[in-house]
């Protein structure tokens, strides 16, 4: 990618950061679902230095900073970075960043935490992505991300006829999301098998601590009782915690 090129990340929030930002705090599949799942993977974080990595609107960075946590907060989105800086002024450090980059805000070892929620999805190659987190983290530190799930995402690009379907691909697909309002965003995103979600840890350094499949929490059937009932059977999401053991 060259300079003069946006990341998939900025292409599709810049369509709808206010709206996204307005709606999401609320959302079902967010509030309900993938939040509490990434949350619970936290440890206490008072005291603690954290990476919020793809911050989007700062939902994430806000409920570090409430929690005691120093917090860096990064997004490739200069909407979602002022969004953020809205949500919560000075309190964190915040930059414009593509995390697909040398994070050059951060020296080596800086963080105990990195926390990367539903961003790597609009990337193809996630063994950079790790390799810098990695490097950012101190020995001892946790990765803790979210992603489509693999076998939900295979799922819902065969039904809606988005890819040619071959599982063991990594797999561009576009598809719009009616749940923020018109005009709908198209969103370019990647689907990937497992062993393409979970090698690029191990190839970095990282070990496997935890894996959710989560299911959604009781809030969801109100909210969208059809998705609920779907997500109660299928997947959606994964939520992944790894280590820096050196």
């Amino acid at each position: 990618m060259t300079h003069t090129q946006k990341s998939l990340g900025e292409q599709n929030y810049e369509q709808f950061a206010e709206r996204y930002a307005a709606a999401v705090e609320t959302k079902a599949h967010n509030a309900y679902y993938e939040r509490p799942a990434t949350l619970s993977l936290l440890p206490e974080v008072e005291g603690l230095q954290v990476l919020d990595a793809g911050c989007g609107p700062g939902i994430y960075t806000e409920w570090l900073l409430k929690r005691g946590a120093q917090v860096v907060a990064c997004d490739v989105t200069p909407q979602m970075v002022e969004i953020t800086r809205r949500r919560v002024g000075n309190l964190a450090e915040i930059h414009q960043a593509d995390i697909t980059q040398s994070l050059t805000f951060a020296v080596d070892a800086a963080f105990d935490i990195v926390l990367c929620s539903l961003v790597l999805d609009y990337i193809n190659d996630w063994q950079p992505v790790f390799k810098e987190f990695f490097r950012v983290l101190r020995s001892g530190g946790t990765l803790i991300f979210s992603c489509g799930h693999p076998t939900g995402d295979y799922l819902y690009t065969q039904r809606k006829q988005l890819t040619p379907g071959n599982y063991f691909n990594v797999e561009k697909f576009v598809t719009e999301w009616s749940g923020f309002g018109e005009p709908y965003p198209v969103i370019t995103s990647y689907r990937r098998p497992l062993q393409a979600t979970l090698n690029p840890l191990f190839k970095v350094g990282f070990i496997l601590d935890e894996i959710l499949e989560p299911k959604p929490i009781p809030q969801f059937e109100e909210a969208n009782p059809e998705d609920y009932n779907r997500l109660m059977r299928e997947p959606g999401f994964l939520c992944v915690r790894a280590c820096k053991l050196c």
